[in-house]
């Protein structure tokens, strides 16, 4: 028995009841992350809102469970996808995905939609555009809100991978909201990134194309079919001159550009051919390897960040202190440096 969801699609009525029951119960460490070796899409998709999650009691909670998840060997191949909105991420994504689970497979998606900085929602809408990648066994797609994230990948991205490795995950899939933010992020947690494009598009990204394009391990020429294939064929050359300027990988890998349809599946595998081209070189080379343990330490990095701000934000002595500032400086009595410097000399003072 199935219930309706919306034309032509449909949500296994076992499905709803497994989902409903999981919100209802409290599930502990032990059952969490034995489910997550399991490979159960439900405890895994549970998991992530857990380590996601703001409220201090569920931090510990996640932690825990991401240390036993580190705990198992995995040899994942981790891809950051990123490129203008209406470039086609979506729809590239699921033929990708799609063209894997075939192979045998298993691939997990993270996709990132954007938050509204009003009403602090999102749509998240990516497994109605993947609606085929949805439905595979082999396949687990994980929406998330941006919220104020740079770089437009979600606060706890990282720890969501980890979680997907250590489920049975193959490949990891990061679609990122779009360009124009701090792509730094992405590829500091990634082992492949692929740059999708458009052709014909212009040059209304000039301004920030140079970083993402030296980031770039590949460009993907997306929608190369119809009319646009001269178009996409001539963006190719183009862009494949345009990288030669740029200096040399010290990975020693020379960035590739392909065109490619994900309406008309063409160019797919030839782009994942690249991609385990690039893989097993920087494996030989050491720099796989190498990147992982940037990624390690860049993830260290982050997380202190990320437990001082919480420190911080839930002493009441520093809550009380941040409020009376915020009227100072909105009155421009005080400068917000002078502001800032002030608080952060009260609270060290505390602390000694």
């Amino acid at each position: 028995m199935h219930l309706p969801l919306a034309k032509n699609k449909v949500i296994p009525v076992t499905t709803i009841s497994k989902i409903k029951e999981l919100r209802k119960k409290h599930i502990s460490e032990d059952l969490l992350i034995k489910g997550i070796f399991n490979g159960d899409k439900a405890i895994l998709a549970k998991a992530i809102t857990l380590l996601e999650s703001s409220k201090p009691e569920h931090y510990e909670k996640s932690n825990t469970i991401i240390e036993q998840a580190l705990s198992k060997p995995n040899k994942s191949i981790r891809i950051g996808i990123t490129g203008v909105p209406g470039v086609g991420k979506s729809s590239f994504i699921e033929v990708l995905g799609k063209t894997l689970t075939k192979m045998g497979k298993k691939v997990a998606v993270l996709a990132v939609d954007p938050t509204s900085t009003l009403s602090k929602g999102s749509i998240l809408g990516d497994k109605t555009r993947m609606e085929s990648l949805a439905k595979d066994p082999n396949a687990f797609i994980r929406p998330s809100p941006s919220g104020q994230s740079l770089g437009g990948v979600a606060r706890k991205t990282r720890e969501s991978i980890i979680l997907c490795e250590a489920a049975g995950f193959d490949v990891i899939l990061v679609e990122t909201v779009g360009v124009g933010q701090s792509e730094t992020v992405v590829h500091s947690m990634v082992d492949f990134f692929l740059l999708l494009k458009l052709s014909g598009a212009g040059d209304e990204l000039q301004g920030i194309k140079r970083g993402i394009m030296e980031m770039a391990d590949a460009i993907a020429i997306n929608k190369a079919d119809g009319d646009n294939l001269k178009k996409a064929k001539l963006a190719e050359t183009e862009f494949t001159r345009a990288l030669h300027l740029y200096p040399p990988k010290e990975n020693g890998w020379i960035p590739k550009v392909l065109s490619c349809s994900a309406i008309e599946n063409k160019g797919i595998i030839e782009i994942w051919e690249m991609i385990i081209d690039f893989i097993l070189q920087n494996q030989e080379n050491g720099h796989f390897k190498k990147k992982r343990k940037i990624q390690n330490k860049n993830w260290f990095l982050q997380t202190i960040d990320e437990q001082l701000k919480m420190f911080f934000h839930q002493k009441e002595s520093f809550k009380k202190a941040k409020e009376k500032m915020i009227k100072a400086v909105e009155e421009n009595k005080v400068s917000p440096f002078y502001a800032a410097k002030s608080l952060m000399d009260d609270i060290i003072k505390e602390l000694k």
